[in-house]
């Protein structure tokens, strides 16, 4: 996989502490662990063997040589499970949380404002951000509550986060899965070319799906024949503080479908079939959460023409990076989602219920979440892109045009229901004699206006900050004409007001009919494009160069905070 610039950062969330069932947090049992051997072998490093004990006293934590024993035999414990021989012992530190938030708060300090209001932007998309809401808060409550650990691969360090960076009650499973990182980093190398938010999802389907998968065979044995130094009781330490549940679920997706994934592979032709896949990793979320499309059901190449007037333009990047991001299946589902948040937790609990795979009050270990929802299971591809004007960093009034491709048009009509649905649990309402056009109030959570055009499997949707807007940051967007509200969750009364209903399923119907710019098609070949009559402006695809941030959340891509909260929620409503 040795293809691009090396991740950020690679970090472990409280997955482990809450999935997994707690074990003593004492050694020292009775082991069969032979002698040194002469040469390094498998299953033993620096001093230790994998089922060795070890004089550990973990009630008033670990000093130096009993974390060095610790880091030894957890080494040795990761090849033995994993297969793999390290090459070389990379050092590990312990850091209090306070010091990993101010590290994390420096970081996301360093990323540019044009950087962060790409984020915004993509999270609004989402309809996961509010207008006065700040992604880089979001990164920062979610990860700075929730990472128990990261391995850095540009400097070859592992980082352990503990509340008391002094004498350190050490969780195994955490530093297990920062060693397998730097296992992994050592025979595959963890460099990337992925640019987008779904890419990185795609790639980490094996990164982190193989890093959660040989945690559960580890655990195992800390449940069998080994002893394990691991925490009393489950849940994260760090405290769920003001998480931002879309932005962390969404780049959970991997460290959920990641492992069922690698399981699969590992049931069929053991380590060395899962280690042929980090030579083609997975290329979307949707060919992890679906093991059946990996290599049979490619992303498709979205491409969509910038028309935007004079006073609106795609949101500047720097060079390395792409000015556009796709969400993909996972981060869509997500989206589905999130009324249940929120709403405080009053909406949507049903659909919550079928997201979270628990049965007999316990939560499934090696599978945890369902991204697989019928409205966004038949992805097919999609791009976002961010639009701003020339003040748009003072005044914070963006715009976007998201443009989703879709395995069928039935698929599209799935997808197309759920947003209308969406868009109606957020407060928007047609606007008179727009075709295909919608309004939330100025003062609401999302209030902005809103163009949906569905043409054949295709659904495009265009925002900005006024209904006059909307044409200007794309040509032909709103356009004059009788409302057509079929498929919608609106229906007209007698007397030609509007009002709500339940939403139905789509008839196939295009709300924005012929009056589209140009009407956005597919050509033969399967790959999304726009038509027109002509130049319609240049295309805003850009080179697929890689760089060292990830995609469109941009820093810590690869961490995630699991929340105690979420899971104790969930098995209470199913009660």
């Amino acid at each position: 996989m040795q293809r691009g610039g090396p991740r950020a950062v690679v970090a472990v969330a409280a997955l482990a502490l809450v999935v997994l069932a707690a074990v003593p947090a004492v050694a020292g049992a009775a082991d069969d662990a032979p002698a040194d051997p002469d040469e390094d072998e498998l299953g033993w490093e620096n001093g230790y063997w994998y089922n060795e004990s070890i004089s550990v006293t973990r009630a008033d934590g670990l000093n130096e040589s009993e974390l060095d024993a610790v880091v030894g035999r957890a080494m040795a414990r990761v090849e033995y499970v994993r297969s793999l021989e390290f090459e070389e012992t990379v050092p590990v530190e312990v850091i209090s949380r306070e010091t990993y938030r101010e590290q994390l708060s420096a970081s996301l300090n360093n990323s540019s404002a044009a950087k962060t209001k790409h984020v915004d932007v993509v999270l609004e998309a989402m309809l996961m951000l509010g207008e006065n809401e700040s992604s880089k808060t979001a990164q920062q409550n979610t990860l700075g509550s929730g990472v128990l650990g990261q391995y850095d691969p540009a400097n070859d360090t592992i980082q352990i986060v503990s509340e008391n960076a002094t004498t350190p009650k050490m969780n195994e499973i955490t530093l297990a899965q920062e060693l397998f990182h730097a296992l992994q980093d050592q025979h595959f190398g963890l460099e990337t070319d992925a640019m987008t938010t779904d890419g990185h999802n795609g790639e980490d389907g094996i990164v982190e799906g193989d890093g959660n998968y040989v945690d559960y065979r580890y655990q195992q044995r800390c449940e069998g024949p080994w002893t394990c130094l691991m925490p009393q009781s489950g849940g994260a330490s760090g405290g769920s503080g003001d998480i931002h549940y879309g932005f962390q679920l969404t780049l959970f997706q991997p460290y959920s479908d990641g492992p069922p994934f690698v399981e699969e592979i590992f049931a069929a032709g053991g380590w060395e079939a899962v280690n042929a896949i980090y030579e083609r990793p997975p290329e979307s979320s949707e060919q992890v959460i679906h093991p059946e499309a990996y290599r049979s059901d490619p992303p498709i190449n979205v491409s969509v023409r910038d028309t935007s007037g004079a006073d609106w333009e795609i949101l500047a990047v720097p060079e390395q990076e792409v000015n556009y991001d796709t969400v993909g299946e996972g981060g869509m589902a997500v989206m589905t989602l999130y009324p249940f948040w929120a709403s405080g937790q009053q909406a949507r609990s049903g659909r919550l219920q079928s997201f979270v795979n628990v049965e007999g009050g316990q939560v499934d270990p090696l599978d945890p979440y369902n991204y697989s929802f019928p409205a966004t299971a038949g992805w097919g591809g999609d791009r976002v892109y961010p639009y701003v004007r020339d003040d748009s960093l003072e005044t914070n009034e963006t715009g976007y045009v998201w443009k989703t491709a879709w395995d069928t048009e039935r698929d599209a009509d799935e997808f197309l229901a759920e947003y209308y649905e969406l868009l109606s649990f957020y407060g928007a309402e047609p606007v008179e004699d727009r075709l295909g056009t919608f309004r939330i109030p100025d003062g609401e959570f999302l209030g902005d206006a809103f163009y949906v055009n569905h043409t054949g499997s295709t659904v495009t949707i265009v925002n900005a900050p006024t209904v006059a807007e909307l044409s200007n940051v794309r040509a032909g967007a709103a356009p004059a004409g009788d409302r057509d509200l079929a498929g919608t969750p609106w229906a007209e009364s007698g007397d030609g007001t509007t009002t709500t209903r339940s939403p139905t399923p789509t008839d196939g119907s295009s709300p924005g009919g012929d009056g589209d710019e140009g009407g956005d098609s597919e050509d033969t070949d399967g790959e999304s494009t726009d038509t027109g009559d002509g130049d319609a402006g240049p295309t805003t695809d850009a080179p697929q160069t890689t760089h060292t941030d990830g995609p469109g959340f941009g820093v810590l891509a690869g961490a995630v905070a699991f929340v105690l909260f979420v899971v104790g929620l969930l098995v209470r409503t199913q009660d």
